[in-house]
């Protein structure tokens, strides 16, 4: 790595990342640009700039992206294809953002000729995987530079002390114990430690930060619809949205409703288990809707199989394998499916919850002639049902017959 003389870093602004710039050119001697991206987090991005540029960073070196568009149109839309849910709970707010850093890191270390990048992910955790994995596969040959496993700042009070020797502003809500550590973006906000460690412990209200408490919820349900076309959401009750505005406006119906919230412990790919509070109000209304206008426009044998694929995909995206080929080769199984996945989806939005109370498709294959009680003037033979339940039960009789 001694060779390192422009290195690309995944930048947010706050102390860890601002550590980690000095750190770097500190320990590396090289020049550092910083990338930002806004995926929706809700947090203005301007002041990373200024702390940047306050750090000896020029300005053609600072690059703050706007990629919420992309973000949700190219990666969060087609996980949501799968009905993506890791362990059958989370909706992989954090693990689907991170080959989009990633695959921007790589592009502007190609135009600004840089050697490596670099990330502020721990030894810990999975994030770590997820981005040098991205890089790798986007850029065999790059280097990687993990400082928090290299440097020997293991404590939050050591870093804010190499902070104000090395002049870098240490904000006052710093300086005190973290209660919980916090990710966002436009799909969803993560907690985890500290307070949340302790899995027995309910999680404190304060932690919430995107939804009310359903117990605070309106007293009256909201009812809305989604326009679906070849399985992505096209419009909110009639008006046709871009993907992340759609999203963005799912999550204020979300916040305000209280629907959206996960304690989960989940098992980390790097062995060990975690809790963690998530929230993903708009996310999880979307996810329902989804599955709400598959339930009449996809085949039996195509829905089940997708629900079999579905949990190593999910698997692929938390452990960082978004651009591995099997993934790819599950998305365009799972992009085929969604040609005639088109209709309106209506949900009800009530406490906490989103449940789909209607769904209607040009495309769809329910047919109410078949599955009437009424009469079904010959749709169906009711007796063709006696073949087809003996010969599904012949292997059962002759196992019977032998005793077993």
């Amino acid at each position: 790595m001694s060779d390192i003389k422009k290195v690309v870093l995944a930048y947010s602004g706050g102390l860890d990342t601002s550590v980690i710039l000095k750190w770097l050119q500190v320990t590396y001697g090289c020049e550092v640009v910083t990338f930002t991206a806004d995926l929706g987090q809700g947090e203005e991005l301007e002041p990373a700039r200024a702390k940047a540029k306050l750090m000896g960073v020029p300005d053609h070196h600072i690059y703050i992206d706007d990629l919420r568009e992309e973000f949700v149109r190219d990666f969060v839309f087609p996980m949501m294809r799968a009905n993506a849910r890791y362990e059958g709970d989370y909706l992989l707010g954090t693990s689907i953002a991170r080959p989009l850093i990633s695959k921007r890191l790589i592009e502007i270390a190609r135009e600004t000729g840089a050697d490596a990048v670099a990330h502020g992910a721990t030894g810990k955790g999975n994030d770590q995987v997820r981005f040098e994995l991205s890089a790798y596969a986007l850029e065999p040959g790059i280097k990687v530079i993990a400082p928090w496993r290299e440097w020997d700042l293991t404590s939050r009070t050591a870093l804010i002390a190499w902070a104000e020797a090395h002049q870098i502003p240490v904000p006052k809500d710093k300086r005190g114990e973290s209660p919980f550590s916090t990710d966002a973006n436009l799909l969803h906000t993560s907690s985890e430690g500290k307070v949340l460690e302790d899995p027995w412990e309910e999680t404190p209200d304060y932690v919430y930060s995107r939804t009310v408490n359903p117990e605070d919820a309106p007293e009256q349900p909201e009812y809305i619809t989604i326009d679906f076309a070849k399985g992505d959401g096209v419009a909110l009750n009639g008006q046709a949205m871009s993907p992340a505005t759609l999203l963005a406006a799912l999550n204020d119906l979300g916040r305000k409703h209280g629907i959206g919230r996960l304690d989960l412990v989940e098992n980390r790919f790097v062995g060990m288990k975690s809790r963690g509070m998530y929230e993903t109000p708009g996310g999880e209304i979307y996810a329902r809707a989804h599955r709400g206008i598959e339930s009449i426009t996809l085949d039996r044998g195509a829905a089940h199989l997708k629900d079999e694929l579905m949990p190593k995909y999910a698997e692929l995206i938390y452990n960082g394998f978004w651009f591995a080929p099997e993934r790819e080769m599950l998305q365009a199984a799972i992009d085929h499916s969604q040609a005639r996945v088109n209709g309106t989806v209506r949900l009800k939005l009530y406490k906490g919850s989103a449940s789909v109370v209607g769904r209607k498709s040009p495309d769809s294959l329910y047919s109410e002639r078949h599955v009437t009680f009424e009469d079904d003037a010959g749709a169906y033979d009711q007796k063709d049902a006696a073949g087809f339940i003996k010969l599904n039960a012949l292997r059962l009789r002759l196992l019977a017959q032998q005793g077993r």
